[in-house]
């Protein structure tokens, strides 16, 4: 059976219709500005049809980026009629540390933002080859640091502040956890990684299987990787499945589909996890692949990941 006959009819729609959109898939364009471009253009045709939520507000800021660096534009959610103080998220979009911006996640941030009444501050952070690491990571720990110094202003509580993103997200939102972690705050009650890019060994099981599908495939990742290291060997942070101590950090939870590249990465690193101390939640999807839920939206296995997604959100932000 080929890997595409092992994902869920449902979503295996979802991924025909973007590899109609993009042939070839998303390497299927070599330079880098224009496969930015084509993403871009094509997630903004297929989220075209969804109208605004009422029920939750939109703000753009420009916040101080790390010492020595450019601004880090950001973008607020707000629940509408929420009376505050409330928990935040700091949100941290995909991309492969190369693509992605702060349109690319939006759905996805409302979303979670008007279930959990929680308060998001998603990260325009920079990106690779121009900026390579450690420009995300230090961005998004400015941000995160920004966003607990600001907690006043932005109606929020410092005793429920979390980490959530996807794929490079989550990689990163690990990342900027142990930056925390390791530079003495801010304090996180909750890590939320989805199928978090993490390892640039590139040496598993799955990394090696999922070579065609076109979403996220084993020559992608290993370039994405070439590019954001600029050359420079990788250390905890910038591959968090490096990172030799894991204690510490927030509790966490974390899916992958099974039809992933990242699936055996992520299967050890939640192991780690719950070998470090740390209470861990993992779910491993059958059936989905790459980010499926986000291209399949309808498919009853993309309702099933978000409903465990969301009440894993609502119930670490809760009191």
């Amino acid at each position: 059976m080929s890997a595409l006959d092992r994902i869920d009819p449902e979503s295996r729609e979802g991924l025909k219709v973007l590899l109609e959109a993009m042939p070839g898939g998303l390497n299927g364009i070599a330079e880098i500005g224009a496969r930015r471009r084509k993403l871009s253009d094509t997630m903004r045709e297929m989220t075209a049809h969804i109208e605004p939520n009422p029920n939750v507000s939109i703000e753009d800021r420009t916040i101080p980026g790390p010492q020595g660096a450019p601004d880090v534009a950001v973008r607020i959610y707000r629940p509408v009629g929420a009376e505050g103080p409330l928990p935040a998220v700091c949100y941290i979009h995909g991309g492969g540390m190369i693509m992605g911006d702060l349109q690319m996640g939006e759905l996805s941030a409302i979303r979670m933002c008007e279930v959990s009444q929680a308060v998001f501050v998603s990260v325009d952070y920079r990106l690779a080859p121009e900026d390579p690491y450690p420009a995300a990571v230090e961005d998004c720990y400015a941000a995160l640091k920004w966003m607990a110094g600001n907690a006043d202003e932005l109606g929020i509580r410092r005793d429920r502040l979390a980490i959530n993103g996807g794929s490079a997200g989550g990689g990163l939102t690990i990342a900027t956890a142990l930056m925390a972690r390791d530079r003495g705050g801010p304090a996180l009650c909750f890590m939320m990684p989805f199928y978090p890019m993490i390892d640039d060994r590139n040496e598993t099981p799955s990394s090696h299987e999922i070579v065609d599908l076109g979403v996220w495939d084993r020559s992608g990742n290993l370039e994405a990787w070439e590019w954001y290291l600029g050359g420079r060997p990788a250390d905890g942070y910038a591959a968090p499945a490096r990172m030799e101590n894991l204690s510490g950090l927030p509790p966490t939870y974390m899916d992958v589909g099974d039809m992933d590249l990242f699936r055996d990465e992520n299967i050890a690193f939640a192991q780690r996890l719950l070998q470090a101390g740390v209470p861990t939640e993992f779910h491993v999807w059958p059936g989905a692949f790459h980010a499926s839920e986000t291209f399949a939206p309808g498919a009853k296995l993309s309702r099933r990941i978000w409903a465990a997604r969301l009440d894993a959100l609502k119930r670490a932000l809760g009191d």
